[in-house]
């Protein structure tokens, strides 16, 4: 096998990818599946070493990933986000963080046998969250928005306060214990702290007055970006180990926070970019660790310690510093339980352990294996049981796959009644509150507000929808708005009724390329859809079972029949496009818009006297 630097690159993108592909298949935490992927890769199967083949490329590579990740997280985190949030997210980022610092560092002293210097260092490192474990966890757990948004904001602050955390303790560790104590180098941190903050503000407010301003032009807006994160990285990283994250943090806070409309179109990029480098980085963390390092784990001691960080440690310092607030107890135990630890804990243990040990604590050697061990049961713990404490605590939104309608009229009315009768969340969104009139009249589900305006963005939850359908009389409109939500719904979650129109014979003001499936057919435009309703026109559901298959049920439809949908006993629904071709089996449910007439009554009789042998009960073929 090749052992080139090249051949090694390749397989590390190969086992993330691939991570987060078999994660996504099989419904499972994808920092799970990379974490082992990455294990038996390295110290197990010694397929690669990325430490040692790297040498000093090594660490660098992996800080420039975090700074990236980091700086992407922070782009979400907009202040209008946290309406309501602000309390409790400010109480769990500083009262909770400092209980948690203190508690464990007296867990880690007195159960793990660390000196204090190690303690309290390793006890300021594991206040971190951080956006590589959390936004894999909240994008498998379909949370409700509020524990969610609370989750988020603190992982992507707190990850830079952890890392700065470590480095004070150590400074005065270092003071305290110095034979001549000089508080310089304290006062250098401090003023290296705030340089930085300051530093990733006045990053963000220049790029971003480059924007408004038009001094950068498209094509290379993403790249200046990328090389601004990484040189403000590195200039206040240069200064004061660390310091970095703070600065990337607060520009993409400061970025995210000015309302620049080009920033909102990267975000996807960068989001497609962090999960290249989550994936990554967990691979080649997790492939460098030694055997040693691994069986050390089992020392009952780091076991001992573990198992408090988790089930007392954080639990605690979450409720004592959310009293006050309007949290419900199922929220704080939520919070309280889901805290993993991901790359920047691996990632800056291994430079206090190096610091440390250079500074003689013989201890030193244990904070490397004390973070994998955390590191990797909290990953597999809160991965794994997220989903069902999240059900148990009533604060998931699983259930049947929503549809999102964005559009009032005769059609998309009749539609969401129908999705409502097979029991699937639906919704309507309109401007206009005239248009909404027959949506409020049929009992459906509405929202009144403009789908791509930022307000909408923050009162309207899209969490419950999988499905988005854009259906109002203006093509264009429709095409926009499937782009718009294309990323985050995905390309074939996201339909548009067909622009084609009869007197032109074509396909209206929009080309038929643009994002999002046209539904059914591209002969039925929306106003096609209108008129047979007005021809009375009904919405049917039809059961396919193995007495009555699909082929019989096409065999014997009217000819004008239009198929909708078909809902899956898992709740999953597959929309009838020209792009996917659609099988129904055997216990699936097939809706379709079906025209009145002799045939029909033929079909319903032939299908009441179909029975087998067994003696089942007729197929059900019914008006919805």
């Amino acid at each position: 096998m090749p052992s080139s630097v090249l051949f090694e690159i390749m397989l590390i993108g190969l086992l993330g990818i691939g991570s987060q592909w078999a994660a996504w298949r099989y419904r499972m935490p994808a920092i799970v599946v990379m974490s082992i992927i990455g294990l038996l890769a390295g110290p197990i199967l010694g397929l690669m070493d990325p430490e040692d083949d790297f040498g000093e490329l090594y660490n660098p590579i992996i800080s420039v990933a975090v700074a990236i990740i980091l700086f992407e997280g922070s782009l979400n985190l907009s202040f209008k986000e946290i309406r309501g949030l602000g309390r409790p997210v400010f109480r769990i980022s500083t009262i909770g963080a400092f209980l948690s610092w203190i508690l464990g560092s007296l867990t880690a002293h007195y159960i793990a046998d660390l000196s204090w210097a190690a303690a309290f260092v390793i006890g300021g490192l594991f206040i971190v969250t951080g956006p590589t474990v959390i936004m894999p966890l909240l994008r498998q757990s379909k949370l409700k928005p509020r524990p969610a948004k609370i989750l988020k904001w603190e992982g992507i602050i707190v990850d830079p306060i952890g890392a700065l955390l470590a480095v004070f303790a150590f400074e005065i560790i270092s003071y305290l214990t110095a034979e001549n104590p000089d508080g310089s180098a304290l006062i250098t941190f401090l003023a290296a702290s705030v340089f930085a903050a300051i530093l990733g503000w006045a990053c963000g407010k220049g790029i971003g007055w480059m924007f408004e301003h038009g001094y950068m032009p498209e094509f290379l807006k993403s790249p200046a970006v990328f090389t601004v994160v990484i040189g403000c990285f590195t200039l206040a990283d240069v200064i004061i180990h660390e310091t970095g994250l703070l600065a990337v943090t607060a520009m993409g806070m400061t970025l995210a926070n000015m309302g620049i409309s080009s920033i909102a179109d990267m975000r996807h990029f960068k989001e497609n970019v962090s999960i290249l480098l989550i994936s990554a980085i967990f691979i080649m963390l997790t492939a460098s660790l030694q055997v040693d390092t691994l069986l050390k784990v089992f020392d009952p001691n780091i076991m001992g310690y573990v198992l408090l960080m988790m089930f007392v440690v954080r639990p605690l310092s979450i409720f004592l510093s959310t009293i006050g607030t309007n949290l419900s107890i199922n929220e704080k135990a939520l919070l309280g339980w889901i805290a993993p630890r991901g790359v920047v804990a691996l990632t800056v243990s291994g430079y206090f352990a190096s610091i440390l040990s250079e500074a003689g604590y013989v201890d030193a050697s244990l904070i490397t294996t004390i973070t994998f061990a955390l590191v990797f049961t909290t990953v597999v713990a809160h991965g794994f049981s997220i989903g069902w404490l999240a059900r148990k605590l009533h604060l998931s939104l699983e259930g049947r796959p929503g549809t999102l309608i964005v559009g009032s009229n005769s059609f998309t009315v009749n539609l969401a009644q129908s999705l409502k009768k097979v029991n699937a969340p639906v919704m309507i969104v309109d401007s206009s509150w005239e248009r909404l009139r027959k949506a409020r009249a049929a009992g459906v589900p509405y929202f009144h507000g403009e789908m791509l305006s930022e307000q909408t963005e923050y009162q309207l939850d899209t969490n419950p929808y999988e499905y988005m359908i854009a259906a109002t009389e203006y093509n264009s409109y429709n095409a926009l708005v499937c782009t718009t939500f294309m990323p985050e719904f995905g390309r074939t979650n996201v339909f548009k009724v067909s622009p084609y129109r009869y007197d032109l014979h074509s396909m209206g003001d929009t080309v038929n390329k643009v994002a999002g499936r046209i539904l059914f057919k591209k002969e039925l435009s929306l106003d096609q859809l209108n008129h047979k309703l007005s021809n009375h026109y009904v919405f049917r559901q039809t059961s396919i079972t193995n007495q009555y298959s699909y082929k019989q049920y096409l065999n014997d439809k009217d000819e004008h029949t239009v198929l909708l949908y078909v809902m899956k006993p898992s709740g999953h629904m597959r929309f009838y496009t020209e792009e996917i071709r659609v099988t129904p089996e055997a216990g699936d449910k097939l809706v379709s818009l079906t025209p009145p007439g002799k045939e029909i009554k033929k079909l319903r009789k032939r299908l009441a006297n179909q029975k087998t042998d067994s003696g089942n009960k007729p197929v059900n073929d019914q008006e919805m």
